[in-house]
């Protein structure tokens, strides 16, 4: 297992940081080859699942992730989601987090656990710097979207 950590302090409130890293579409536009899907359409909750779609004709794959916690930030505190990775090729677990930053700020907070199928642990390293490199990108997009 790869374990990162990616954390983003924005100039926004709680809850439009969180509604721009929970449009679960927008996660497809930010992620290269990749198209995310919602089950079932509508508002999120404990339950529903996010699935993204990576890759090429033959080479693409799912990455269904179902929503364990979901606690969209009240009255100025933390909004905590938690996916769960169902996949076939792709294994572990996601975190997003906002909470109160410095100033008025957000503090964005990305934890994930992945294992990808068939890469041996020795590669974890590898996995890591290359998951942190893309979801810290995606995050920034994510959050200089309106």
């Amino acid at each position: 297992m790869a374990n990162f950590l990616i954390e983003r302090t924005v100039p926004l409130p709680l809850d439009e940081a969180w509604r721009r890293i929970t449009r679960w579409q927008r996660h497809g536009d930010a992620v290269p080859l990749t198209v995310v899907g919602v089950v079932p359409p509508g508002p999120t909750r404990e339950g529903t699942l996010v699935v993204a779609r990576s890759g090429v004709g033959v080479l693409a794959f799912d990455d269904p992730m179902e929503v364990t916690v979901w606690q969209p930030p009240a009255d100025g505190g933390t909004g905590l989601c938690r996916l769960e990775k169902r996949g076939r090729v792709v294994l572990g677990w996601a975190e997003l987090e906002v909470r109160p930053g410095p100033g008025g700020r957000s503090r964005v907070v990305w934890r994930e656990e992945i294992r990808v199928r068939f890469v041996p642990s020795a590669f974890d390293a590898v996995v890591r710097r290359s998951s942190r490199y893309v979801f810290g990108r995606a995050l920034n997009r994510l959050l200089r979207q309106a």
